[in-house]
Formats: C-alpha cells, sequence, structure tokens
C-alpha cells in the first residue's frame, strides 16, 4: 500500500521573492483590476439602458463584459491581496472552486468571441438577411449554448483533475490554480487528463479559431469592395484589434496548457497566463468602447443627463432651504 499524504492545501507561486517588488505587483493588479472592472461595467450599464444600443451586437458586447467582469474577478483581486500580505495560501476547496470558474468564463468568453465574430459577418457580408439570421431569440439560444456547454465543460475538467492525488509537492507553480500545474504535482497518472487537454484545445480552441479567421477573411473580402475608403478604414479599425486580442488569449492559452509540465513551472508560464486571465478582459472595454462612436456617444449623454439631474437636485435643495426659512 503507498504511503502518500494527499495535499489538503496548496501554496501558489508569487510574481517575485523581494518584498518591494510583491507590492509593486499588488498595485498594479489592483489598478489594471480597478480599470477593467469598471471599464466592462460601464459596457453593460450603457448597452443595458440606451435604447439605441439594443441590437445584437450590443447584446453580445453587453454579455462579453458580464463574462469579462467575472473572469477578472477570479484570479486578479487574489493574486493582488496574495502578494500585498505575502500569503500564498488555498485550500483545495478553493482551488478546485477557481480551477472550474477560470475554465468556465475562459471558455464562454472564447465562444462568445467566436459567435460575435459570425454577428459582425453577416451584418456586413449579409446584411439583407442580418435581422432574420441574427434574431433576438438566435441571440440568446446562441447565449444559452455557450453557457450551458460551458458549465459542462468546465465541471468535466474539474472533476477529472480532482479525482487525482496529489502527494509530490503541494506547491502550485502558477498564481493561481490552473490544471497544468496541478497535474505537475499530482502522484496518479495523469496521461489521460493530458490527451482531455490537447483534444480539447484542438478540437474547441483551434476549430473557433479557425472559425473567427474565416469570419474576418470573409469581412475583409467584402469591406475591400466598399467604394469609400473611409468605410474600409473604419472596418479594418474595428476588426484588426479584436482579432489580436483573439490570438493572444488563444495562444498565450496554448502554451500554458499544451507545453511539458517541467516548462509550466517557469516563470515564462506565469506571466504568459497573465495573458490569457487578464490583459483580454481589460483590453475588451477599450477596444469595444473608446474605437466605438455609438459607445462613446452613449457615454456623453449619461454623464450629461447626470450632471443635469446633480444641478437640477442642487436647485431642488436650495429652493427647499429658502421656502423653509421663509
Amino acid at each position: 500500500m503507498s504511503n502518500y499524504t494527499t495535499a489538503t492545501e496548496f501554496l501558489l507561486m508569487g510574481f517575485s521573492d523581494i518584498r518591494e517588488l510583491q507590492i509593486l505587483y499588488s498595485f498594479l493588479l489592483f489598478l489594471i483590476y480597478s480599470a477593467g472592472l469598471m471599464g466592462n461595467l460601464l459596457i453593460v450599464i450603457i448597452t443595458t439602458f440606451d435604447r439605441r444600443l439594443h441590437t445584437p451586437m450590443y447584446f453580445f458586447l453587453r454579455n462579453l463584459s458580464m463574462v469579462d467582469a467575472c473572469y477578472l474577478s477570479i484570479t486578479a483581486p487574489q493574486a493582488s491581496i496574495n502578494s500585498l500580505v505575502n500569503n500564498r495560501i488555498i485550500s483545495v476547496t478553493g482551488c478546485a472552486a477557481q480551477v472550474f470558474l477560470v475554465i468556465f468564463l475562459a471558455y464562454v468568453e472564447f465562444t462568445l468571441l467566436t459567435v460575435m465574430a459570425r454577428d459582425r459577418y453577416v451584418a456586413i457580408c449579409q446584411p439583407l438577411h442580418y435581422p432574420v439570421i441574427m434574431s433576438p431569440r438566435v441571440c440568446l439560444q446562441m447565449t444559452l449554448t455557450c453557457l450551458l456547454t460551458g458549465l459542462v465543460y468546465a465541471a468535466f475538467h474539474t472533476g477529472y483533475t480532482f479525482r487525482l492525488s496529489f502527494c509530490h509537492s503541494n506547491v502550485v507553480h502558477q498564481f493561481f490554480c490552473d490544471i497544468p500545474s496541478l497535474l505537475r504535482i499530482s502522484c496518479s497518472d495523469t496521461f489521460s487528463n493530458k490527451l482531455s487537454l490537447i483534444v480539447s484545445e484542438l478540437v474547441i480552441g483551434a476549430g473557433c479559431y479557425a472559425f473567427i479567421i474565416a469570419s474576418y477573411v470573409g469581412i475583409f473580402s467584402t469591406v475591400l469592395k466598399f467604394p469609400v475608403k473611409e468605410d474600409q478604414k473604419k472596418a479594418f479599425s474595428t476588426c484588426i484589434p479584436h482579432i489580436s486580442v483573439v490570438s493572444l488569449f488563444i495562444f498565450s492559452t496554448c502554451f500554458v496548457y499544451l507545453q511539458p509540465p517541467s516548462e509550466s513551472a517557469s516563470l515564462e508560464g506565469i506571466i504568459l497566463s497573465v495573458f490569457y486571465t487578464v490583459i483580454p478582459p481589460f483590453l475588451n472595454p477599450i477596444i469595444y468602447s473608446l474605437r466605438n462612436k455609438q459607445i462613446k456617444d452613449a457615454i456623453t449623454i449619461l454623464m450629461k443627463r447626470i450632471i443635469r439631474n446633480e444641478k437640477e437636485n442642487k436647485w431642488k435643495y436650495v429652493f427647499d432651504k429658502y421656502i423653509r426659512i421663509k
């Protein structure tokens, strides 16, 4: 009988062992998290209350922003606090919950980006059929499909990982709990786990990415036929940043998940993990709002309305106070 002791808690890796750098990284993560969270919540508020933005494109953007806000909240705040107080311990239950949420939200984010590429393709290449193909019912069905399949996908990989025994070490070589780092410290046979990760990445990751690229190839071929150069420039400026973020997301994820375990423990792997857990949710509000005239106009109208209401409330308060004095 094996004389193994199964881990009851895990110890996460930090970005640095130098105290001054730990505080600096904590501050940077907090800034990125705060900016990303506020940007995503602002898009949710704007696209919810502005009736002009109740279209399929902004429906998917609102869902993406909600997913991004949650995705960013799974890893960044804890990593910031851990770095600040120099406490890197996480329970097995907490680790399992983090693995499940990271996989679920990453899956939903990537599939939503795929659906958004499809939406843009239909809008530009098949504009006459757009209201029928991307009807509200179809949009809702697509979103629910992303969520439900994401739950199944995350539950499978989380359950399949935590059936293993972890007895070689309790040190997870990552700033959050992820499957490759957990497989590295398992004393069970992990071949089937590694195989399922590779198959998942190739089928879902490569499949969705190929679909996105094919959609944008069709979009670009249509855009190049536009007679007005300004329309071409506008379309390219919108699509290229989208492709860049998607590429950053998929390639950094594949590098971390498909590398041999010995390389997953490197600082390079930890830094690359930031590029698929923190950077995309942080950049998406910038790409989809600051470069979008309708979103900027909606933000301006909202700010003017808030300022006007503040002024009206202020004058109402002064008037009521004057009446009471009289």
